[in-house]
């Protein structure tokens, strides 16, 4: 049993994609990936993971948000965990 899991990062202040923005993807501690956004603002973290819990770190593109985390619970399937980031807001869900 394995999963996935990607992001789409949007910064919607400015209506566009968040591009360059550093992700990064840990579990109990250890660092596992750390990727930036593309283009698009999309990152692929990882196609094979064990199910299990994650923390997702984000660098946004905010004067107020240093970073944002995301503790996540990961069972089989592929997970996408968008974030929605302005100068002094965030949002994220789970997509698909």
């Amino acid at each position: 049993m394995s999963c996935s899991l990607s992001t789409h990062v949007l910064d919607t202040g400015a209506g566009a994609p968040a591009v360059g923005v550093k992700v990064e993807l840990s579990s109990a501690g250890e660092p596992i990936v750390s990727v930036t956004t593309d283009a698009d603002g999309r990152a692929r973290l990882s196609g094979d993971l064990e199910p299990g819990s994650y923390r997702l770190t984000f660098h946004p593109p905010s004067p107020f948000f240093t970073r944002v985390q995301l503790e996540v619970v990961l069972s089989e399937g592929h997970y996408h965990v968008p974030l929605l980031v302005s100068d002094f807001g965030c949002a994220t869900y789970r997509g698909s």
